[in-house]
Formats: structure tokens, sequence, C-alpha cells
């Protein structure tokens, strides 16, 4: 697969491995960011890195930094405990 600017959705369903229906069920939820062109969608290449998960948004990074806080509130000794194992 070469590289440009722009997928189609049959392109990124191959790249992650799902199909066709699924990468369009997440455009139609806003999970993958596409633009409409006449009846099809391209996905902006700057998006892969946000689909396959290599780099984070934002509100990723907030949502991972918040559940380890609350996980060491909860859990710190238990975690200290097993890490002495």
């Amino acid at each position: 697969m070469q590289i440009k600017d722009y997928y189609s959705l049959k392109e990124i369903a191959e790249i992650l491995g799902i199909s066709r229906i699924a990468v369009f069920k997440k455009v139609k939820k806003g999970e993958i960011q596409a633009m409409r062109i006449g009846r099809s969608y391209a996905v902006p290449k700057k998006a892969i890195a946000y689909i396959t998960g290599i780099k984070l948004s934002s509100e990723d990074i907030k949502q991972l930094d918040n559940a380890v806080k609350m996980t060491i509130a909860d859990y710190g000794e238990v975690l200290k405990k097993l890490g002495k194992e």
C-alpha cells in the first residue's frame, strides 16, 4: 500500500483487519475521523496514527491519567506488595 494523503474506508478496514462495514460504523459514531466526498468517505493520513493507537489524543491521555490515579488511590498498597514479590 502506497503512502498518500487520504485513505478509503476499504483501505482503513485492511489496515485495521476489520470489515468495511465496521469501519463505516466507527465513522458514523465519530470514532474515526473522515470526510465525506460525494457518496464516499476519505480518512486523512494524520488520522491513521490515532486510529491505530500509535498516537493518543489529548482526551485519551487525560482519561488514562485519571484511570491510573484512581487505580493507585484504590489499590496502591496492593500494588506495592505485588511489586515486592
